[in-house]
C-alpha cells in the first residue's frame, strides 16, 4: 500500500518511533494515523492545512511534518511497547514526541504564525 499521509512521510515517522518499534504496523494503519492526525491538527487551528498544503512553500511545511511525525509516532510505540529496553525507555521517548507535539502545535495555532505560514 502506497503512503497517504499529507504532511510527513512513513520514513519521517518510523525514524521518530525509534528502531524497536513493533514492525507489525502496516502502512494502511500509518496512513489511518496521519489522517486522524491532520484532522486534529487542521480543527485544532480552524484551517484546513490539508487542503493547502500544495500552496505551501517547502520551508513552512517543516512544523506540519513535525507535528504529524511526532503525533503518529507516539500512537505506534504506545500500541507495542515490548520491544523497547524497559518501559522507561519507552516512556521517555513519548514524553519527548509529546513535547514536540504539544510546543508546535500551539505555535501553529497563533493566528499569526498561520498566517506566516499560508503567506510565506
Amino acid at each position: 500500500m502506497a503512503h497517504t499521509g499529507i504532511f510527513a512521510t512513513s520514513d519521517e515517522i518510523l525514524v521518530k518511533a525509534g528502531e524497536y518499534y513493533d514492525t507489525s504496523i502496516t502502512e494502511a494503519r500509518i496512513n489511518a494515523l496521519c489522517l486522524q492526525c491532520e484532522s486534529i491538527i487542521n480543527c485544532a487551528c480552524r484551517y484546513n492545512f490539508s487542503d493547502a498544503y500544495a500552496g505551501l512553500n517547502a520551508d513552512v511545511k517543516g512544523i506540519l511534518s513535525a507535528l504529524e511525525s511526532s503525533w503518529v509516532a507516539m500512537n505506534i510505540i504506545q500500541f507495542n511497547m515490548e520491544g523497547f529496553a524497559g518501559l522507561g525507555h519507552a516512556t521517555t521517548m513519548l514524553d519527548f514526541l509529546h513535547n514536540d507535539f504539544t510546543r508546535n502545535l500551539a505555535i501553529l495555532r497563533e493566528k499569526y504564525v498561520q498566517d506566516f505560514v499560508t503567506g510565506a
